[in-house]
């Protein structure tokens, strides 16, 4: 999986749990995207690096594996968050 991990551009975190149960809170997402959103005219504006998204009906982040270098510690805490809650993640 290493490996595709340098290879792939994007990481997508599902909330669903290693057992197969919907992550709550139900607005996990957006909190943690919420460490690169900045708010303008009383509105949320997602990074492009760091956003939430629905697919498949499952709410996911959205992580442009770029951070990486841009921004390290928040990419770690997104990586933390994820393993320490068992939430599956694809690369792609």
């Amino acid at each position: 999986m290493e490996q595709q991990a340098k290879t792939s551009n994007q990481l997508i975190i599902r909330g669903i749990t290693s057992d197969g149960r919907k992550f709550r809170p139900s607005d996990w997402a957006e909190r943690l995207c919420g460490h690169m959103a900045t708010f303008k005219h009383r509105r949320i504006y997602f990074s492009p690096k760091l956003r939430p998204a629905v697919i498949d009906g499952i709410k996911c982040v959205i992580v442009d594996l770029s951070i990486r270098e841009s921004d390290p510690k928040i990419h770690q805490t997104v990586i933390s968050f994820a393993k320490t809650n068992g939430l599956e993640e694809i690369f792609q």
